[in-house]
């Protein structure tokens, strides 16, 4: 009897569930196991599919043997089961600062602060991964998630570890292969989704589409962005923004930092009025110059705050520096907050926010004790409040039809249509690369700000590095540097600054490419076509020793990333004069010079201290406009250089609308094919469409450079 009544009780505790997999979008299908919580990742983002660009891509094979994937519920917790061969790489599980390859790693994936090492605490823990084998699978959970990317072997795996003698077998390891991802959730139930490819750059592209596709920016967002001193009054700010004239150096944004407020660290979300006397004329003053305003903050409620007393009902059991927390999940709080935001902020023309604070550190933020008046988890709204902050002050400014573009501490799956870039405290220049490199799998943007540097050298860096990022942009909020803060170098940094300018027709046609067809502006060397998908055979059939290049696409490549459809960045750190760069298949071509530099091989890069690197593919088309100091205003008309590099025919989609409202949702937008061929003689010949009638146009007349002789 005993032994019956344990085993009824094993049995409660331990229940396989069989998998029905229902498809929800083309080459999207969804399972569910248990009871999931109603309060998910998507429902807290509100992301809605785009169905008409998921069509486009069509349907695609379920990419994995359905028996192989398995759920069981255990203990009120769900464990999932996803199959691994021996060959596929894996790569995503969140906004990673250090590593690119993720098969071996244990992560436990909880929003916070990125504490320099990758055990998916960080800015953007996306429970999504993504294999070289061609599919994906994203979680669709709120809670902590426990992932072991192939580091665990069940003793009934279908491919075991070899067993081997730690005494006398040199192969013995202290960590054997595993044929499997698994993953706990700590509910009684949760969706699962899977993508499929056939290619990994079609499953981010899925994924991203499902999550409403990427944002697409404002012109003058991909402009440059200078973030003043914490304490600037409205004098100092203006002068600076003169300086900016004065010097040469572009500018398209100014951000406020906390001393815009009358309190923070708590906030009151009010202007202070002995630096700000005048915000509405400050704001106006600095628009008509063609510059606008961002506005930090953090969404914790000073007990000073106007809207202190309102709000309090609707706030958290325990607070942040003695601010009131909001419960941004209830429409009660939303009003109260995004109000104040309105009145003080977007109905006075202020263009955007930086919001802080909504990650980390468990000793800054609400402890998971913490209850809300909604009633979800204080572990949800951890994991949901970057979402929720970014949603609500999105549609502000989606209510008055204009676009923004921020800066947040904390996103998550289903954010990848808000129009926010991640930033964070940590200030290692590699590492920003590698983080670059993953938000292409999280479906996040990502910055690698520059705010400070101990020489001129590194300043020059690290501002090379940005003018080919989301979000060019100087943090000066600690120490006041500007773009000409070292003399020495002020010349280069000013030709990259205008560099970034000119380059905006290319950056707005990427940025449009992500929000119609889901590619991410900027991408891992994993998602391009001849990279690593050429050399699978070859890392299987020949002698590593005889082909470095497959031994080089084998290792991580966390240097060097895509830029748009066609160019590869390979950036130099302070103290490297050069460096190695791996290209893929293909013949690719120095941006500069329009020189053949390789094709499919590994290649010495020493372009002196004023170059970053950066290589174009056979083929490749850039279109560019002259350098300003400001991004074109809404329907203004710019003249665009076509900049073309190799002997392949070219094909470029140029993208136009008005650059400022959101129009482009009601059709009023268009891609004009740009054309180019090379003659018998060694010349080019380009065309551009005609424009669409009825349609937004703001391209002049058109040139077109031979860069390759």
């Amino acid at each position: 009897m005993r032994t019956l009544i344990l085993f009824l009780f094993s049995f409660q505790l331990v229940r396989a569930q069989a998998l029905v997999w229902t498809p929800v979008q083309p080459g999207v299908w969804k399972a569910v196991v248990g009871k999931p919580e109603a309060y998910n990742l998507l429902t807290a983002a509100g992301a809605k599919p785009s169905t008409s660009a998921l069509a486009k891509l069509g349907p695609t094979p379920f990419p994995l043997p359905q028996p192989a994937i398995t759920a069981r519920l255990v203990d009120g917790k769900t464990y999932l089961r996803f199959p691994l061969n021996r060959t596929e790489q894996l790569y995503g599980f969140g906004l990673n600062f250090q590593t690119v390859h993720q098969r071996g790693r244990i992560l436990n994936l909880h929003v916070d602060h990125y504490g320099g090492s990758d055990n998916g605490r960080t800015h953007a823990p996306t429970p999504f991964y993504v294999s070289s084998d061609g599919y994906g699978v994203f979680i669709n959970s709120a809670r902590y998630l426990t992932v072991y990317a192939g580091t665990a072997a069940r003793k009934d795996s279908p491919d075991p570890p070899k067993s081997r003698d730690r005494n006398t077998d040199k192969a013995w390891t202290s960590r054997p292969y595993s044929d499997a991802v698994e993953i706990l959730v700590p509910a009684a139930g949760v969706e699962i989704y899977v993508f499929g490819g056939p290619k990994p750059l079609d499953v981010v592209r899925r994924y991203n589409l499902f999550n409403g596709g990427g944002c697409l920016p404002p012109r003058w967002g991909l402009g440059f962005v200078q973030r003043v001193q914490k304490l600037y009054n409205a004098e100092q700010v203006e002068a600076e923004a003169a300086q900016f004239e004065q010097q040469g150096f572009p500018l398209d944004v100014v951000g406020l930092e906390p001393g815009w407020q009358s309190k923070s660290y708590p906030c009151t979300f009010e202007w202070d009025k002995t630096r700000f006397p005048d915000p509405a004329g400050f704001v106006g003053n600095l628009l008509r110059k063609g510059i606008r305003t961002n506005l930090w903050i953090n969404p914790y409620v000073a007990p000073s705050a106007s809207i202190f007393k309102s709000i309090q009902p609707y706030t958290a059991s325990h607070t942040v520096w003695t601010g009131q927390v909001p419960d941004l999940s209830l429409p009660q709080a939303q009003t109260i907050l995004f109000g104040q935001l309105a009145k003080d902020g977007v109905n006075l023309g202020v263009s955007g926010y930086k919001i802080d604070e909504v990650d980390g550190y468990d000793s800054w933020l609400w402890p998971d004790v913490a209850t809300f008046p909604s009633g979800h988890a204080a572990e949800q709204m951890r994991q949901t409040y970057g979402l929720l902050v970014q949603r609500y002050s999105t549609d502000l400014y989606r209510s008055r039809n204009s676009r923004t573009f921020g800066l947040v501490r904390a996103s998550n799956a289903g954010g990848t249509s808000f129009p926010y870039v991640i930033y964070n405290d940590y200030y290692k220049h590699q590492d920003f690369i590698t983080a670059l490199i993953n938000s292409s799998f999280a479906g996040v943007l990502w910055t690698p700000e520059v705010r400070s540097s101990e020489t001129s050298e590194e300043w020059l860096r690290r501002i090379q590095t940005v003018v080919f990022s989301p979000m060019a942009m100087i943090n000066a909020w600690d120490s006041g540097t500007k773009p000409w803060s070292f003399a020495d170098v002020s010349k280069p940094v000013q030709d990259m600054a205008l560099l970034r300018m000119q380059m905006m027709p290319y950056w707005y046609s990427e940025f449009a490419r992500y929000h119609f067809d889901g590619t991410p502006p900027f991408r891992a060397m994993n998602l391009e076509e001849g990279f690593t998908s050429e050399v699978k055979n070859e890392l299987v059939t020949t002698s590593l020793e005889k082909n470095p290049y497959a031994e080089a696409v084998r290792k991580e490549i966390k240097d060097q990333y895509m830029a748009g459809e066609f160019l590869l960045v390979a950036p130099l750190f302070a103290g490297q004069t050069r460096r190695t760069v791996t290209l893929p298949k293909g013949n690719w071509y120095d941006f500069y010079t329009g020189e053949l530099v390789g094709n499919g091989q590994q290649i010495t890069a020493s372009p002196g201290l004023n170059r970053i690197p950066v290589y174009v593919k056979d083929g490749g088309i850039i279109p560019m406009m002259p350098s300003r100091l400001h991004a074109p205003k809404a329907g203004e008309t710019v003249p665009v250089e076509v900049r073309y590099y190799g002997n392949k025919p070219g094909v470029y989609q140029l993208y136009d609308d008005d650059g400022e409202t959101f129009a482009y949702e009601n059709g009023q937008y268009s891609f004009r094919a740009i054309r180019v061929t090379r003659q018998a003689n060694g010349s080019i010949q380009g065309t551009i469409s005609a424009p669409v009638p009825g349609k937004p146009n703001t391209v002049g007349a058109v040139t077109f450079t031979q860069m390759t002789k």
